[in-house]
């Protein structure tokens, strides 16, 4: 007999084992597979004694032979090593940590498959409640009946985008006209709620129109508003999954829909009924080409950046930009610049030409990590679409911008519009999908993730001029010279992606010489394209001549001759052959 804790002599290398037999005796029997030296109180299966102090247990280093016939060596590692001092992230089970070995796992050991469901609503400010499982919003003829019993009060219909983007002074005095009682020093979401709920107590039809962002998981979608910059909201309009089903509609498409307002416990509108997308019906829909099926070309149709003289921006720039660098519809072009060389009001002046030059175009200012003041004041110098996302927001808020600004974009694009996308930074926007993506293990020179500028790419790269019709330009500033590794790879990488660059010099603006624009560097690609046949042997004439100059003293040449001529026709004019 044996008893717990007794040490039993055995051979090194051989196998003990403790049983019990048939006549209730222990016997110890021996296996060439488990090595052991002692027998543990826990193979016995009964209970050690209180009293009886604790055998040390050897350490294991040394068993890397297992199995091979070769003596195993037990004088490697420490030896009373406690269990919770082994050394972890070894590759294998570590079962003292079992937190970690299931961090990726839910109850019951199982996949969580509704763990990004819960992630998302956590960064969300939106509340769903329980309006993803309301059994109405499954079929698309219920949700229509929903619909005509909320405006059969015929009353008259209430622009839900207008009150949207009313300040909180202007919603006060919308609520104080309508006499509806509220509580408190209501907020500015709970005033917005008050007003539709209004409308729908008249059985009065609530309107909006907005962007469609879509969800994961085939869970419907949200309508988004330029006012936030597309990002989802608390009072983001929910689109179900019925409609988007049915439509085949695609995030980025411009959708106006009836809303039902929220139910309680839930924060987002419902959407109740599609009146139409892209100015279109939306069982149309399907006979629209996909962008990407689309045939590409060199643009053709000239963007003329000259406006009259008596235009607020700097006209100057604009005559030099359509002297050296034209732009045409459909362009990709790259203003390399280093820092304070003017490039904030060379884009300000591209974006007032133009709107003033070509109103029936649509114009998106896009604003990826820029300072607050600066986007307050582009929205007060141009009249178009800014969208932006400040420095002091994520990365995430960053891509999210960018991909419905492009996405939008590619959606008008296939109903034949010309749309203007400028970009301040490409470099930026390249940082922030830098930040987002998952490690791969692959850096390159400067610490760029190897498949981070895949995205960015697919956004520079949109840009095209569609012979069917309808054009997507996109000219987008490119940082140099900030002593920044990563800023040289990502302009490497773009530098020869498109069909326009316009460089600015760095010693140019030091002399305070705007615009700062270098002639020998900048240049399009096919501009004979662009240019009259006339035109582009004056343009041809001028770029000899100032062949033999310094950079900066050519430059500073042609704006002075440029200065001495109202017009960019009679400045070539006086250009002799």
């Amino acid at each position: 007999m044996f008893t717990p804790g007794e040490i039993i002599p055995v051979q090194a290398g051989s196998d003990a084992k403790l049983s019990t037999s048939s006549s209730g005796e222990d016997e110890v029997t021996f296996s060439a597979d488990i090595k052991v030296d002692q027998v543990e109180e826990k193979d016995l299966g009964n209970q050690p004694d209180p009293n009886r102090p604790k055998q040390p247990r050897e350490s294991k280093a040394g068993h890397e032979n297992e199995g091979k016939g070769h003596k195993p060596n037990h004088n490697n590692g420490p030896k009373n090593q406690h269990p919770n001092d082994r050394q972890k992230g070894n590759g294998k089970f570590n079962k003292n940590n079992k937190n970690n070995n299931k961090r990726k796992r839910g109850k019951n050991n199982r996949w969580d498959k509704n763990k990004a469901k819960r992630e998302r609503e956590e960064e969300t400010p939106i509340e769903f409640g329980e309006l993803l499982d309301w059994e109405v919003l499954e079929k698309r003829g219920d949700i229509l009946a929903l619909a005509e019993d909320l405006i059969s009060g015929g009353g008259e219909p209430l622009d839900y985008v207008r009150i949207y983007n009313m300040l909180l002074p202007e919603l006060r005095e919308e609520v104080a006209s309508l006499g509806i009682d509220t509580p408190n020093a209501p907020n500015r979401d709970q005033l917005i709620d008050a007003i539709t709920k209004y409308a729908a107590e008249k059985k009065a039809a609530i309107m909006t129109t907005g962007i469609l962002e879509i969800l994961d998981d085939d869970e419907g979608g949200l309508i988004v508003y330029e006012r936030d910059s597309y990002r989802v909201k608390a009072l983001s309009a929910y689109v179900p999954q019925a409609f988007i089903k049915h439509y085949g509609l695609q995030r980025g498409h411009i959708v106006r829909a009836q809303l039902h307002p929220h139910r309680e416990g839930e924060s987002c509108p419902i959407v109740v009924r599609v009146e139409s997308v892209m100015d279109q019906d939306p069982e149309t829909l399907s006979e629209i080409v996909p962008f990407t099926e689309r045939v590409p070309y060199y643009p053709t149709s000239r963007i003329l950046m000259e406006a009259d003289s008596e235009a607020k921006w700097d006209n100057l720039s604009m005559r030099v930009v359509d002297c050296l660098t034209p732009v045409g519809f459909g362009q990709r072009g790259l203003i390399v610049a280093p820092p304070r060389t003017g490039k904030t009001v060379l884009m300000q002046g591209m974006a007032n030409s133009i709107q003033k030059n070509y109103p029936d175009s649509h114009l998106i200012i896009l604003l990826i990590d820029e300072r607050p003041e600066e986007v307050t004041d582009f929205r007060r110098q141009v009249s178009g679409e800014v969208i932006s996302s400040t420095f002091d927001e994520t990365a995430e808020s960053h891509v999210h911008a960018a991909e419905m600004v492009i996405e939008k974009a590619r959606r008008m694009v296939e109903v034949g519009k010309d749309v203007v996308i400028l970009l301040d930074s490409i470099t930026r926007l390249a940082r922030a999908y830098n930040t987002t993506m998952p490690s791969s293990g692959k850096i390159l020179s400067g610490g760029v993730e190897a498949n981070a500028l895949q995205k960015p790419k697919r956004f520079f790269g949109s840009a095209r001029n569609i012979e069917d019709g309808g054009s997507l330009t996109i000219i987008a500033t490119a940082l140099v010279e900030t002593g920044s590794k990563m800023d040289e790879v990502i302009f490497e990488e773009f530098k020869g992606t498109g069909n326009m660059e316009l460089h600015l010099d760095r010693g140019l603006s030091d002399k305070r010489i705007f615009p700062a624009l270098s002639m020998d560097k900048s240049g399009t690609r096919k501009e004979e394209l662009l240019y009259h046949p006339d035109e582009m042997l004056k343009i041809y004439s001028l770029r000899r001549a100032m062949k033999g100059l310094p950079s900066t003293d050519a430059m500073e040449m042609l704006i002075q001759r440029i200065k001495k001529t109202n017009t960019n026709a009679e400045f070539l004019m006086s250009v002799a052959r």
